[in-house]
């Protein structure tokens, strides 16, 4: 058995980085200032959006969004239920209702035609995520948002780099949100970035996250009560200096994914991640795997207790929110999500960074191996 913990999660840095935040450091501003603004720029250049604005976090960032957007109590806004980021749960806190719809089986990702069937008149946004990574069908829910007269917003909190029909994650909606706390490829340890091509959109979330020393008497900005919900210019830089390397990173990854594809392969009772045909460029979030039908969710986490058991930092990759208390409270039972609740009981969340070694890798998907034949074979995954 391995003594030390191989984490689900390690972070790639560099001297680079910790050079850039200890010049933030050193100097007289370390609160939300000029490396803000900087990476702000460069974000919106990456993505190819007009606006972005440095948030504290997803979750935040999100119901900024929706704030900005008008959206409040009595209203309606349709998401997925499944994620492993829940920044989903910035819908519930702006007073509206998260109305789940189910998800496409193989991508995970939002399914356009089960978001129209749950569209009503007080629906006033879609929320749809990029989910691990994979894309959603930003087509089609482009279509619909646009047929029922409702924002379209994106959950990129996973996926920055993926390509969907030749556009970067961050083009499709009417804002975009990227999220930068761990595990994702980039990471200043807590933080969030919204990108809009809205001029009024990107004003009023500027407005509602916060309010400069100088702007505090302003008659204008008096009329919102901001939420301090910056970015601060430390964080900003361990940000900016990967953002400026973001492909290297993003390269590093896919080596390692490719060891995981090769060895998970060999193995009939876990599935790969998919990817759909209109998908150019994935870049997983995590490195999930599906086990077979016959697996259940109890044998699914004594799969995962074995994997910890020999110090492997796996997890399920996530517990769909309307199975949650809070959502429960809201009238969501089991049965509510068939295909959600049936992929969700049987995704398992392995180590996945830059730092992995195809030694590792090798151990990692040996271990699960051997750990499914404790709990029974399984079969390719099928509904």
């Amino acid at each position: 058995m391995k003594t030390t913990l191989l984490p689900l999660n390690d972070p790639d840095l560099t001297q680079s980085d910790l050079d850039a935040v200890m010049e933030v450091l050193q100097s007289q501003r370390i609160s939300m200032g000029a490396v803000v603004e900087m990476f702000e720029t460069e974000f919106a250049q990456y993505v190819g959006r007009k606006h972005a604005v440095a948030v504290s976090s997803g979750t935040v960032g999100l119901l900024l969004i929706l704030r900005a957007l008008g959206v409040g109590p009595g209203d309606e806004v349709v998401t997925s239920a499944y994620s492993f980021r829940e920044a989903a749960h910035a819908i519930a806190l702006t007073g509206a209702r998260p109305v789940f719809a189910d998800i496409d089986y193989w991508a995970g990702t939002l399914d356009p035609e089960k978001a129209r069937g749950k569209l009503t008149e007080k629906t006033r946004a879609i929320v749809a995520s990029n989910t691990n990574g994979h894309p959603a069908a930003w087509g089609p829910l482009r279509a619909l948002a646009t047929e029922a007269n409702v924002a379209l917003i994106e959950d990129s909190t996973e996926a920055i780099g993926s390509v969907y029909q030749g556009k970067l994650v961050g083009s499709f909606g009417d804002c975009a949100l990227f999220d930068f706390s761990q595990p994702g490829a980039l990471t200043c340890g807590e933080g969030g970035m919204i990108v809009t091509d809205n001029d009024d959109t990107a004003a009023m979330l500027r407005r509602l996250r916060s309010r400069r020393t100088e702007e505090r008497a302003s008659v204008v900005l008096g009329g919102w009560a901001p939420l301090q919900a910056g970015l601060s210019d430390m964080a900003a830089a361990l940000g900016l200096a990967q953002l400026r390397r973001i492909e290297l990173l993003l390269a590093r990854r896919k080596r390692v994914e490719r060891w995981f594809l090769e060895y998970v392969r060999s193995f009939e009772g876990i599935k790969d991640p998919y990817i759909t045909p209109e998908v150019e460029q994935c870049h997983w979030f995590l490195y999930v795997v599906h086990l077979g039908t016959r697996f259940t969710r109890s044998s699914r986490d004594a799969i995962i207790e074995d994997l910890r058991q020999e110090k492997l930092d796996a997890c399920a990759y996530a517990h769909p929110l309307h199975l949650q208390r809070y959502y429960h409270d809201l009238g969501y039972r089991r049965g509510d999500l068939f295909v959600t609740e049936k992929v969700a009981e049987r995704a398992v969340a392995l180590p996945f960074h830059a730092h992995l070694t195809e030694e590792q890798v090798a151990f990692i998907v040996g271990t699960m191996k051997d750990a499914s034949i404790n709990v029974g074979a399984g079969t390719a995954i099928y509904l």
